[in-house]
């Protein structure tokens, strides 16, 4: 980021910055683009029945819906440990010049773990 002459923080050129949000304008559905919304909503139609059959399927199999939920609660604090523990053998990795690969055997870790 440039810095203006007075330095306040003020951006020279500021013409050539393009906001990352969509402006109305190109938020107003046209031919193209709400086919393309049609086409979307249809898709998260389908996905939201095929979720509600597998949620049938596992509450007729005898899950409960408390069950589903603490399972999916452990799997989220699984893959929380599991990328801290990744980002840990990254910095090991990087303090002893290797790559992350060449540590999983030292630790007994799988490349699929």
């Amino acid at each position: 980021m440039r810095l203006g002459a007075s330095g306040g923080g003020q951006r020279s050129g500021a013409a050539g910055f393009k906001s990352p949000v969509p402006s109305l304008r190109s938020c107003q559905p046209n031919g193209a683009n709400e086919e393309a919304l049609r086409c979307e909503i249809e898709e998260l139609k389908q996905k939201d029945l095929a979720l509600d059959q597998e949620i049938t399927q596992l509450l007729s199999e005898g899950y409960s819906l408390e069950e589903l939920e603490k399972h999916i609660s452990l799997l989220h604090e699984y893959n929380d440990i599991k990328d801290a523990g990744q980002m840990l053998l990254g910095k090991l990795a990087v303090i002893r010049g290797v790559t992350t690969k060449q540590l999983y055997p030292e630790y007994d870790l799988e490349l699929s773990d």
